[in-house]
């Protein structure tokens, strides 16, 4: 993330407060629960889930300052998480 997306996030933080942005992260990924279940009923609204999609990234960013998580932490996690799931795929069970 580049310095100046951080600072907007954080003056958001700063001006609607934690609990306002931790709802508004609980409304955007249900927001995106939404867009995907129309999608698995056949509907044609990839844009409508690309924009949700960015919703979501965005307070998510927020969630992990306002959590005070390093990113090289989340990195360090999806690394071995996909490490994870690439073993699991060579197993013939799943």
């Amino acid at each position: 993330m580049q310095k100046w997306e951080g600072d907007i996030l954080a003056k958001a933080i700063n001006k609607y407060g934690v609990n306002a942005q931790l709802d508004m992260c609980i409304e955007e990924m249900s927001e995106l629960t939404k867009e995907i279940c129309k999608k698995k009923r056949g509907r044609n609204n990839i844009e409508e889930i690309a924009e949700e999609m960015v919703d979501v990234y965005i307070v998510l960013e927020q969630l992990r300052m306002i959590c005070n998580i390093d990113s090289a932490v989340l990195e360090l996690k999806k690394f071995r998480k996909l490490k994870r799931l690439k073993e699991r795929l060579k197993d013939d069970r799943y």
